[in-house]
């Protein structure tokens, strides 16, 4: 279906006003993939707080102009999928969860801290903890901190009974 001038217009507005506050952008081709699979990949990035849309190339192209994304356009070649995220490394980790679920899924390029990303480059990324696992890694460690602390306290109590 094609859009009219103002539908496109808008559409570009979105995606720019997106990209004000993203971190990093992932490009993918999806041809081939079914709409269920589509279907469950947004539900997944709905939930961790990531832009994933099939957009038309030259409209994106329109809104990374002047932006910090802009190098990107050179990549948006065919039928893509577009994942963007405030947090760094979630849009690289649902678009390289859904290319490893999907064999017709394939990673273009990416996008983060202003530098062009290839596909080694969003896998890497994608193999970053996110920020909240990392809170939950310094949080188990905090955790254990008092139990230790206490073990150590207890056994130099215990070499003092056995000392007396």
């Amino acid at each position: 279906m094609s859009l009219n001038l103002e539908s496109k217009k808008a559409v570009v507005a979105e995606v720019s006003q997106t990209l004000k506050s993203a971190q990093t952008v992932v490009i993918a081709q999806y041809s081939g993939v079914t709409v269920s699979k589509m279907t469950t990949v947004r539900a997944n990035a709905r939930k961790s707080n990531v832009y994933l849309h099939v957009v038309k190339n030259t409209l994106v192209r329109k809104a990374v102009e002047g932006t910090k994304f802009a190098p990107l356009a050179d990549q948006m070649v065919g039928q893509l999928v577009y994942s963007v995220s405030d947090d760094p490394v979630a849009a690289a980790k649902i678009v390289n969860e859904f290319a490893k679920e999907n064999e017709a899924v394939k990673i273009i390029a990416g996008m983060y801290n202003e530098k062009l990303l290839d596909v080694a480059g969003v896998k890497q990324l994608a193999a970053i903890p996110s920020r909240n696992e990392l809170l939950a890694m310094v949080m188990g460690v905090m955790l254990q901190i008092p139990s230790g602390f206490v073990r150590c306290i207890a056994a130099i109590r215990d070499q003092k009974e056995q000392a007396a």
